[in-house]
């Protein structure tokens, strides 16, 4: 196992372990199975386990599962704050006392902000007083290391990033992701800072090991070097330095083995101009079907009404590259979840975006298709109610 340091020159674990698809019998967590699965991650040098308030039984099974194995001191926990539920400071301590409950422990190795779209789901927080109750818990130990988890675009990643000292990070991020989301921009931005960065989905939900085309998966199995789907993907991220660590939704021992073994001699620098060839070629591949050359330079931002283009056109393309309603879900939470809509149907077709379009997209009339593709009327009437909900509670 390869590790990389935390901002204290702590040791972590370059592969992590994502409790939130822990092994499952029905609509159960498979404890047993489950614990199996994690003491052979922990024993091939594992070391960092990431759960969250809202993972339907996660925080508990990984508590009994720590309690059954006698593990805890082995391993570095980290856990979510569900932020966009909290509406006072009582309830932020009332949700951290219910995780370590749940988790049969005295501390949180590694504390998120779970979930910020953008700068003002933050700044809500600091107005309730929350610096305050993080810095008591920093100071009694209960929490060793506070960080956030991010959906949302580059810019206000940045913005979050500037707004406190934290201790790490937590973002989407893999090949087809590179200038998306926090993208390479805030990869690049938080190493500049010093800033630990735990990847989440980084193969976009097994979607760039099992809903590869076809002739992608061909492509990379006629490849020499005979890696996995899997094993491209997370070497591609490994392979740069400002990633501290990858997490993986492990259920079968087969995955821990094999993710392992690629952790095992996975470091920066180590892919050649040949791998990264590879890598656009399957790219391209996935993209075919795309509807928008959009490369998410965002030099068509910012729109004077509010309109995040780039997402927009993101999840757009998701929905003939993945699928429907995992695009329509991410788009709902990505841009749906923040404080200010940032809805294509705000656009108000002055054209300043197209004047500097560097593919020359004729962004206006995409927008029209893309908000009646994302946007149909049961998905406006979720979304709409979904933020009435997140406003009562801001």
């Amino acid at each position: 196992m390869q590790y990389r340091k935390d901002k204290k020159g702590e040791d972590i674990s370059i592969l992590g372990y994502g409790c939130m698809r822990f092994s499952r019998s029905g609509a159960s967590i498979d404890v047993e199975k489950a614990g199996k699965e994690l003491m052979a991650a922990l024993d091939a040098g594992v070391n960092y386990f990431d759960t969250a308030y809202i993972y339907p039984g996660s925080e508990a099974a990984l508590g009994e599962i720590m309690e059954k194995y006698q593990c805890r001191d082995r391993m570095k926990i980290a856990t979510k704050l569900p932020q966009y539920l909290i509406t006072n400071t009582t309830q932020i301590e009332k949700y951290f006392q219910e995780q370590l409950t749940r988790l049969k422990t005295d501390h949180i190795d590694y504390y998120l902000m779970h979930m910020l779209t953008d700068v003002a789901s933050w700044r809500k927080l600091v107005a309730l007083g929350i610096k305050d109750w993080i810095e008591e818990k920093k100071k009694s130990g209960a929490i060793r290391n506070l960080g956030f988890s991010f959906h949302g675009n580059s810019d206000m990643f940045i913005q979050i990033l500037d707004d406190y000292d934290w201790d790490f990070c937590q973002i989407q991020y893999n090949y087809l992701d590179e200038h998306t989301q926090a993208g390479v921009k805030g990869l690049k931005a938080a190493g500049e800072k010093g800033i630990p960065v735990i990847i989440m989905e980084p193969l976009r939900g097994g979607k760039l090991v099992d809903m590869l085309p076809e002739k992608a998966k061909k492509h990379i199995a006629q490849n020499e070097r005979k890696y996995t789907p899997a094993e491209w993907a997370f070497r591609w991220l490994w392979n740069q330095p400002e990633v501290t660590c990858v997490l993986s939704g492990m259920n079968s021992m087969e995955m821990v083995q094999e993710n392992c073994r690629t952790a095992s001699d996975s470091t920066p620098g180590m892919f050649t101009e040949d791998d990264f060839k590879l890598i656009g070629e399957v790219k391209a591949m996935i993209q075919e079907n795309i509807k928008v050359g959009c490369t998410a330079c965002r030099y068509c931002m910012p729109c004077p009404k509010g309109v995040d283009i780039p997402a927009t056109f993101q999840f757009y393309n998701e929905m003939y590259t993945e699928t429907k309603s995992s695009a329509r879900a991410n788009y709902m939470q990505v841009v749906g979840a923040r404080k200010e809509a940032a809805f294509a149907s705000q656009c108000i077709e002055c054209g300043k975006c197209e004047q500097h379009c560097p593919q020359h997209i004729p962004i206006r009339e995409k927008l029209k298709e893309a908000d009646k593709a994302l946007r149909p009327l049961p998905f406006k009437l979720i979304i709409g109610g979904y933020r009435k909900f997140m406003m009562r509670k801001s």
